[in-house]
């Protein structure tokens, strides 16, 4: 019954109900749905349950053998162990003590089992959680991200995640314990006297209502503790990752100033669920005590007048204590299990975000990939309209080159976003070789586009996993290849322990140009058919931006390129160039075309090689 079984947690897809009903979810509600999540573990879940059952009946049973022992020693041939054969109060007692070692070692064993295997739940239960909770915040759309912060998600997927196994290590054998220690010890006291049983019992539903009564009191309390965890993680992880600003500003005091009130804002958060708990003790205890009073004097009364047998006092005074001074530790695991239910409300809230842009595309691109793109009457708004595209109308030829140019928030990344399915369009329809991407797997729309961004993320490594990180499984020959074509080669080639040189968090080992020139090593290895360029020479030096647009030589030949850029230079060569306001397409052409027009393309470019311009008409 209590062997340990190796079964598969239930895919998200199969437990989710109403999307992020979970904030607002009481503590048995979040149970339930933390019990559907599991009901892939149920085999597990009920055999460490029945082994906490059986270990509590163990436990519970040598109060018993010493009441049936006073009974011996007073009554002796006539005891109640007699009546079973054995007709001398030696052989009673060394039966008696026979029986007690073999109680004490299946205790024991049961104890050993119920404890491995609650702590074995709780550590796989909670690693499949932040795995599904992970998995499912990879699949969210870019929105989600923008309206959290990371600090937030760590704290839920790492800190929410602990604490619930917390949890499952003590507190649910916990409550097991406390329910079976009161249905077999009242089944133990309506036997032997009814009526007292009715006196010891009479503080449970004073307990009871403290405990119902401490959860209501308690789930908005820690629900408040868990977010200003989050906000403390979240101010932790962004002060860490701007240390180098923090520094260049002084602002060491003042960001310290900020740590503490966040800090303190937890602690505050947690005093108010504490003063709570703390105050559910006292109260239990003076229940308790009501109790264990009533069987003390009125079953010693009953036992003095002969109406109670001596051995039978004896159990009735040991059993309530074995069922009443346990309660004192419900407040301290009611606390855990309100904790952990405020973890799980969280978790599950993550996992049950829904996923606008899906990926259920089933057609396939033609092949070969020619990269044709074509954008049809696109039209997309951020929340809280916070800009987008209107009615956008693009084609990019196969193996040509585009380029868009406008104002900070003109909409140009936006339609980057949209092409790499970031976001999904309000209406209006992008194409790529003709097949619309929405009816295409997301793993086959992305893996024909290589993305060159302006902000270079690298993640810890080498050099050679962050180059390869598109494809693992290159060739180291593959890898200097691209490196070469990206001009980083030269640079790699330098350091003492060239491709295995590691690049710290975020690249910071290495410069602003160096990094990238990884990302576009890291495109190129990919080969993407289209290879997009968010404005990846705004933020290098002269020599690395020669170097990106030499490398843009070779890259653009038999390719899709698209290209943001405020630098017009970069840009001449490009088949078509696409000027965007205000998230519309004003002006289009080629270079020398656009120059003609004397439109807003030739007012950045006379700024930008020192013509003169109306203000009014400069990109920021």
């Amino acid at each position: 019954m209590c062997l340990s079984h190796r079964t598969r947690r239930v895919p998200p897809s199969l437990y989710t109900r109403n999307p992020m009903a979970s904030q607002s979810q009481s503590s048995f509600q979040a149970l339930l749905s933390l019990l559907r999540y599991a009901r892939g573990y149920r085999r597990r879940i009920i055999a460490a349950g029945s082994c906490s059952i059986i270990n509590k009946l163990f436990d519970i049973a040598p109060e018993i053998l010493i009441g049936i022992a006073i009974d011996v020693v007073v009554n002796k041939e006539q005891s109640f162990v007699a009546a079973m054969g054995f007709n001398t109060p030696q052989q009673q007692i060394l039966a008696l003590g026979v029986l007690t070692f073999f109680i004490w070692a299946g205790e024991s064993i049961f104890e050993y089992l119920h404890l491995i295997m609650w702590r074995n739940l709780g550590q796989v239960l909670q690693a499949d959680l932040r795995q599904d909770a992970y998995d499912h915040v990879q699949r969210l759309d870019m929105a989600f991200f923008e309206s959290r912060s990371s600090g937030q998600l760590v704290s839920i997927i790492n800190d929410d995640v602990n604490q619930l196994e917390r949890f499952l290590d003590g507190g649910a054998n916990n409550l097991i314990q406390v329910f079976v220690t009161v249905v077999a010890v009242g089944g133990v006291f309506l036997a032997i006297s009814p009526f007292i049983a009715l006196l010891a019992f009479t503080p449970i539903p004073i307990i009871v209502w403290g405990a119902f009564f401490f959860l209501k009191r308690a789930n908005p309390l820690y629900a408040d503790v868990r977010e200003k965890v989050g906000g403390l993680a979240s101010r932790l992880a962004n002060n860490i990752g701007g240390i180098a600003t923090i520094k260049s500003f002084t602002a060491e005091a003042q960001e310290s100033e900020r740590l503490r009130e966040a800090s303190d804002a937890y602690v505050q958060a947690n005093r108010k669920a504490i003063a709570v708990s703390s105050a559910f003790i006292p109260v239990i205890r003076m229940a308790i005590l009501a109790g264990f009073l009533a069987t003390f004097t009125v079953g010693g009364l009953q036992a003095l007048s002969g109406e109670l047998n001596a051995g039978a006092y004896g159990v009735l005074v040991f059993l309530t204590q074995r069922l009443l001074w346990p309660l004192t530790n419900l407040a301290q695991t009611v606390d855990l299990f309100e904790r952990a239910m405020a973890s799980t409300r969280r978790i599950l809230g993550v996992i049950e975000t829904p996923i606008d842009v899906r990926d259920e595309g089933s057609h396939s691109l033609p092949q070969p990939v020619r990269g044709e793109v074509d954008f049809q009457n696109v039209s997309f708004e951020y929340a809280a309209g916070a800009g987008g595209v209107e009615n956008v109308n693009l084609q990019v030829k196969a193996g040509s080159t585009l380029a868009l140019v406008g104002a900070t928030g003109s909409g140009k990344s936006t339609l980057i976003k949209l092409l790499l399915r970031f976001y999904r369009p309000r209406q209006g329809s992008i194409l790529v070789d003709g097949v619309p991407i929405e009816q295409l797997p997301l793993k086959e729309l992305r893996g024909a586009i290589g993305l060159v961004s302006q902000d270079v993320f690298l993640f810890e490594g080498s050099i050679r996993e962050n180059i390869a990180y598109g494809r693992p499984t290159a060739s180291e020959e593959e890898i200097i290849a691209a490196a070469r074509t990206a001009e980083a080669w030269e640079f790699i080639a330098r350091l003492p322990e060239g491709l295995d040189t590691p690049v710290g968090e975020r690249g910071v080992k290495l410069s602003g140009g160096q990094r990238q020139r990884l990302s576009l090593a890291r495109a190129l290895l990919k080969d993407p058919p289209i290879l997009v360029l968010d404005e990846a020479t705004s933020a290098v030096d002269n020599e690395t931006e020669a170097a990106i647009q030499r490398s843009l030589k070779h890259i653009a030949h038999g390719r899709t390129v698209v290209m943001i850029a405020h630098r017009l230079s970069t840009i001449v060569h490009a088949d078509n160039i696409v000027v965007v306001d205000h998230g519309k397409v004003v002006e289009q052409g080629d270079h020398r075309q656009l120059l003609e027009r004397k439109g807003m393309y030739w007012s950045q470019w006379q700024v930008q090689t020192g013509g003169e311009a109306e203000v009014e008409t400069v990109f920021s």
